[in-house]
């Protein structure tokens, strides 16, 4: 399917979890507040393949960029979140990008560039189709590289484009890829069964 900025609104928005996150995160009064990561992207994934919106998703990622870099300041953050969302009883993630490079170098063993914005966290995912972001202000998408490999569904993809920032990790999925390249064998195979593989 052609992925639009809209048509990835809509998909996205058809998981009821997105829609409360994304109505209440402007409460909060974050700067560059975005929801990212696989609860948009694995939407359209689950799309494709006639799931649940909400499969498969673990938590809800949450960037914001706050030029307090103190780790108090984020923890309060961190607080009112948990607070704001916790009926839904799903894991929101939520990170500064501002201060991920003074834990990250500890945490994974490698040194990570002082982000200046939060779309430059979004830019930093591994893998090209998953490196979107969405305003809940604004309802305006942030995708970088585009929504084409989104759109191919994962699964329809045999081999994902990798972004140009391959050496490094996401502060947040450093598992990504190979949950992705899990997510795209078994959905290959499944459609190999099904002759739908083309």
């Amino acid at each position: 399917m052609i992925l639009t900025p809209e048509s990835l609104v809509t998909i996205a928005m058809s998981n009821p979890v997105n829609v409360q996150i994304a109505a209440r995160l402007p409460s909060l009064g974050l700067s560059q507040c975005m929801l990212t990561a696989g609860c948009l992207f694995q939407a359209v994934w689950n799309h494709h393949s006639n799931l649940p919106p909400a499969a498969g998703v673990k938590d809800y990622d949450v960037f914001y960029f706050d030029t307090d870099l103190s780790r108090e300041a984020e923890n309060e953050v961190i607080n009112e979140t948990r607070h704001l969302f916790l009926d839904l009883d799903v894991k929101v993630d939520i990170k500064s990008q501002a201060r991920v490079h003074l834990w990250y170098g500890e945490r994974f063993g490698r040194a990570y560039p002082q982000l200046e914005t939060t779309m430059d966290g979004i830019d930093r995912y591994l893998v090209a189709g998953t490196c979107i972001g969405l305003d809940p202000v604004t309802g305006e998408v942030y995708a970088p590289y585009g929504l084409e490999d989104a759109g191919q569904g994962g699964g329809f993809a045999p081999i994902p484009r990798i972004s140009s920032l391959t050496s490094s990790i996401s502060a947040t999925h450093h598992d990504a890829l190979p949950r992705c390249i899990y997510h795209i064998y078994v959905q290959t195979l499944w459609m190999y069964l099904r002759g739908k593989w083309y």
